[in-house]
């Protein structure tokens, strides 16, 4: 049991408790007091104005410019051919060399073609003799005719005897003259000045030669400054080449030589220049196009027949256009639209019409004012309706805001 004492301890340490506790509650009360009776708490602070750059579009007169794929050809190309047969004696060019016309490229054996050269200088020979033996008969002749001596009829088979000769002489000649052709034929000689294939006979072998295109084909030759580039038009492009014409905005390529323009595969810019030099006269009833075909400078010889190239088109008349830089323009689905800082600084999405490239700036048909303000730079920080901080940018390359030029 406990004492006195003990239950004295036990009061006091209950009262030393409920001490404790009444502390903390007081402190409690006091901490939700402050909580209650101070300031609400503020709100996180709104984000400042997105930064952007902004720029109006550029207004100039432009020419628009159609595109065609097409392929380069050779203005001429020759197969080289022997025109006499024989054994090949030597290939007197570098394969893919630039040849001169009358370089040599092949021998062939003469030795044959001179043995007939010197058979035919003497039956040539021959047929030379007989003409003089022929005339100095029929001079005879006439002389003894006068007397008697001889009759008429005499004089005429000598007669007809040099005439005889005079033929046989002439076809003498004539078997000469092919003879030495032969023999010159046996040096096969560049017909045009170009670039030559690999040769396709080497030394040794025989080749046939002939006339009739069946002699074996010994290489071939292209010309390369000027080049063909050949491109197909749809038939809706070239109906609308033929209305321009009507209004008398656009020549006709069929009787004016428009400039072209031509970009070679891996070129972000056109290198070489030309002009229409034909158009078919009729449209392919499987493609439903018109084979065009420009002529193209290649000083440098860059080019080969058989390139693929980018041709550029004059397609219209001059005309004034607003132009904006193409990295402003984004996709909104099916449809293409601009960013616009409307006058109290919020983005406006604008529909655009795009029209061609032009110096880099693309051509806007429909959409935009001069004075729009179009975000040039910062696209991804715009948003529709959200304010932002525009600053403007550098005139564009090729002109001022609302410049003409």
């Amino acid at each position: 049991m406990s004492g006195p004492d003990g239950s004295e301890r036990f009061v006091k340490k209950h009262d030393f408790v409920l001490a404790r506790l009444g502390a903390i509650a007081a402190l409690l009360g006091a901490t939700f007091a402050l909580t209650g009776c101070g300031q609400p708490t503020s709100q996180a602070a709104a984000p400042p104005p997105a930064p952007v750059t902004v720029a109006q579009p550029v207004k100039r007169t432009v020419t628009d410019w159609d595109e065609y794929t097409g392929r380069f050809e050779a203005v001429e190309e020759v197969q080289v051919r022997p025109r006499v047969g024989g054994f090949v004696n030597s290939v007197e060019f570098q394969d893919g060399a630039i040849v001169r016309q009358g370089d040599l490229l092949y021998v062939i054996d003469p030795r044959p073609f001179e043995a007939v050269a010197t058979q035919a200088e003497g039956q040539l020979s021959d047929a030379r003799a007989k003409v003089e033996l022929a005339k100095r008969e029929l001079d005879r002749g006439l002389s003894l005719v006068q007397s008697s001596a001889v009759s008429e009829q005499v004089v005429d088979q000598r007669r007809q005897a040099l005439q005889a000769a005079h033929a046989a002489e002439t076809q003498a000649e004539g078997a000469l003259k092919a003879a030495r052709l032969n023999i010159e034929f046996t040096h096969v000689t560049a017909p045009l000045t170009g670039r030559v294939s690999r040769h396709l006979v080497s030394p040794g072998n025989l080749v046939q030669g002939s006339d009739s295109g069946t002699s074996t084909l010994l290489t071939s030759i292209v010309t390369l400054d000027p080049i063909y580039i050949y491109f197909d038009m749809d038939e809706a492009t070239f109906i609308k080449y033929s209305k321009l014409w009507f209004e008398g905005r656009r020549p006709s390529s069929r009787d004016t030589a428009n400039p072209v323009q031509v970009t070679l595969a891996g070129e972000t810019k056109p290198s070489h220049e030309g002009s229409i030099n034909f158009l078919d006269n009729r449209l392919d009833v499987s493609t439903g196009t018109l084979r065009s075909r420009a002529v193209v400078k290649n000083t440098d010889l860059s080019i080969l027949p058989g390139q693929f190239g980018r041709v550029r088109l004059i397609g219209s008349a001059p005309y004034e256009a607003l132009l904006i830089p193409d990295a402003a323009v984004a996709t909104d689905q099916s449809r293409k639209i601009v960013f616009v800082v409307k006058p109290d600084d919020t983005v406006e999405a604008r529909p655009v019409v795009l029209g061609p490239l032009d110096d880099g700036l693309r051509v806007i048909r429909e959409g935009l004012k001069p004075e729009d303000r179009v975000i040039v730079n910062g696209i991804q920080r715009a948003r529709v309706g959200a304010k932002v901080a525009p600053q403007t940018a550098p005139a564009p390359a090729g002109g001022k805001p609302g410049d003409k030029s």
